[in-house]
């Protein structure tokens, strides 16, 4: 569909921390430090991993926790470094179907709210089933980049 697409993602890991009870920028702010600290070496091999994108945030509607997380390069997915902040793990995403909304520009909150909202109407206009009571953020750029910035909203399909 022009408005939307059906990504297969694999099982992958993902190194994730989860931030309580602040705002979602806030709690972005917070989570990409304590996830940029860990690939810059705050880990049990004391090791520099890549910086990856997306960066994603979970998002709960009405909820204050938010999940932000890094992809774990190819590289180090079999045996990433653990790491040594008891608030920073890895987790392991199970493959799944996921419904894409991408849109351009720099995100707010709200910007992502307004196209989750967007992609869900969408979707049940289509009578297509997805799991309604999350979304995941996916941020591709640096804050450094102004132009042809690539954002995302994913929704998992039932």
């Amino acid at each position: 569909a022009k408005d939307y697409e059906l990504r297969q993602y694999e099982t992958a890991k993902w190194v994730s921390t989860v931030i309580r009870g602040e705002t979602q920028k806030e709690a972005m702010r917070q989570g990409f430090w304590k996830l940029f600290h860990y690939i810059q070496g705050k880990n049990d091999k004391e090791m520099k991993i890549d910086m990856t994108v997306p960066v994603t945030c979970l998002i709960k509607p009405g909820g204050t926790d938010f999940k932000v997380s890094f992809f774990v390069p190819f590289e180090h997915q079999d045996s990433p470094p653990q790491p040594t902040d008891s608030d920073v793990f890895i987790e392991e995403r199970k493959a799944a179907a996921i419904f894409v909304r991408s849109f351009g520009g720099f995100a707010s909150p709200e910007k992502y709210a307004e196209e989750a909202q967007v992609l869900a109407r969408i979707l049940r206009s289509r009578g297509q089933p997805f799991h309604e009571d999350f979304f995941y953020t996916a941020g591709y750029d640096s804050p450094f980049k102004l132009f042809n910035r690539h954002n995302e909203v994913w929704y998992f399909k039932k």
